[in-house]
């Protein structure tokens, strides 16, 4: 068998504020009989912690570096474009996505792009999840997404809520010259089946 394609650190996002914010949020979320799936998972590192968390987890990356990085963690990880490619759904969905406002000279044209470069409004690659996250949700189900400041937070919560999400900020810290934020999505018919608004 071939030698395994090595792992380019200097390629694969690396874990920072946001990953441990997210990573804090989603531990205090996850339940033991939850399937949960990583959207972009980069290193693996919150994978690897909500597996010891939850009945099963499944993550995904378009960077090939970062998906030989997960699977160095051990995380089952599959090389995809956000949900292209995976079926069935979830209990729930994690997503650090790429979220910083990007100008096309900003570009590196290298995979580490994939985790940072969120378009010209910062919310490209977040309206795409979002447009598809229903399709992959369970009735109950709910999404942890991380955003920034600089994403435009209601801007994203307008398009959850006309794609029939409820969208409620469940952690934040500031960083830098940003603050950053944690998103809970759920279906708005799942919030009235509990008799709960906004979560």
């Amino acid at each position: 068998m071939p030698a395994p394609a090595p792992i380019n650190n200097d390629e694969v996002y690396q874990p920072a504020e946001d990953t441990f914010l997210l990573l804090r949020a989603a531990l205090a979320e996850a339940r033991p009989a939850d399937s949960v799936l990583e959207i972009g998972c980069g290193s693996g590192l919150i994978s690897q912690e909500l597996a010891l968390r939850a009945k099963r987890l499944l993550a995904t990356d378009i960077n090939p570096h970062a998906v030989r990085a997960a699977r160095a963690r051990g995380v089952e990880v599959i090389r995809a474009d956000l949900f292209r490619g995976v079926k069935g759904k979830f209990d729930l969905i994690i997503f650090n996505a790429p979220y910083l406002p990007t100008q096309p000279e900003e570009r590196t044209g290298q995979w580490i792009d994939r985790a940072l470069d969120g378009g010209e409004s910062g919310r490209e690659t977040v309206d795409r999840f979002i447009a598809n996250l229903s399709g992959h949700l369970r009735p109950e189900g709910r999404a942890m997404l991380l955003i920034s400041s600089l994403t435009g937070l209601a801007e994203v919560q307008q398009t959850a809520e006309a794609a029939g999400l409820t969208a409620k900020v469940v952690a934040e810290e500031g960083c830098f010259f940003e603050r950053l934020y944690v998103l809970r999505l759920g279906t708005i018919y799942s919030s009235c089946r509990s008799g709960t608004s906004g979560t």
